[in-house]
């Protein structure tokens, strides 16, 4: 499973955006930050505002934010609007006329399910405050070797 850099991109620009709520940020401080292209970030930007994600102000002192608080942005929906999800799991793509692979079809449909449930989980906030709790419960999760 892959995630494009688009996506990738498009979480940075909002985590940037959010950790510097109090201004607007321009394109080229996230390029700089991240050393990733201006070209392929103002795709990103400019997608982002398309969806309501951020506000952009043009021209000389221009920039963007957040459209909305950190803690109403969840990961999942930027996920889904930058990867379709038969790019990230769709191993089965081409075998439909196989009845035997239906329930392997229904196994995949499940977990991409609960990838974008997990992911609709955090919010921007959580990435950028991660609460320590979370670590201890990811602990949690990973079986001992008894």
């Amino acid at each position: 499973m892959r995630m494009t850099r688009y996506t990738d991109y498009a979480i940075r620009s909002l985590l940037f955006a959010g950790a510097h709520s109090d201004r607007l940020v321009r394109i080229q401080e996230v390029a700089d930050c991240y050393d990733i292209s201006k070209n392929h970030l103002m795709k990103v930007v400019y997608r982002l505002g398309q969806n309501g994600l951020i506000h952009s102000v043009r021209g000389r002192g221009g920039g963007f934010r957040l459209a909305s608080p950190p803690d109403e942005i969840y990961i999942g929906d930027i996920v889904q609007l930058f990867e379709p999800t038969t790019h990230f799991l769709d191993p089965l793509e081409g075998m439909s006329e196989l009845p035997s692979l239906d329930p392997a079809r229904e196994a995949f449909d499940d977990a991409i399910a609960a990838f974008h449930q997990v992911l609709n989980s955090y919010t921007i906030n959580d990435l950028l405050h991660p609460p320590s709790s979370t670590h201890r419960q990811i602990l949690e999760m990973i079986p001992s070797r008894d």
